[in-house]
C-alpha cells in the first residue's frame, strides 16, 4: 500500500474505509479495534471520539501499530469541565 489519502466512517457497517494513492481501499473493522483495545470504558470513549472526530487519525494508528500507545496517554477529549 501506499501513502493513505483519506478515511471515512461508515456508520451502517461499523467500519472504516481507507483510500491509498494507488486507489487500494482498506475496511477496518472497529468493532474488532474495540474488542483488541478498548478494556476500559475510557478506552472505549476515546476511541469512538477517535472514530467520530478524525478518522484518518484512527486508521494511521491501526494501520501503524500505536493505539496501544495513544490509549496510554489517557486522552480525555470528551471530558465535560466543571
Amino acid at each position: 500500500m501506499t501513502k493513505l489519502l483519506s478515511c471515512r466512517y461508515n456508520m451502517d457497517t461499523n467500519r472504516v474505509e481507507a483510500r491509498f494513492e494507488d486507489e487500494t481501499v482498506l475496511s477496518i473493522d472497529c468493532a474488532a479495534v474495540e474488542d483488541e483495545y478498548g478494556n476500559t470504558l475510557a478506552q472505549r470513549a476515546e476511541l469512538d471520539w477517535l472514530l467520530y472526530n478524525k478518522p484518518l487519525e484512527y486508521a494511521q494508528l491501526v494501520l501503524g501499530g500505536g493505539m496501544e500507545h495513544y490509549l496510554s496517554l489517557r486522552c480525555d477529549h470528551g471530558r465535560l469541565e466543571d
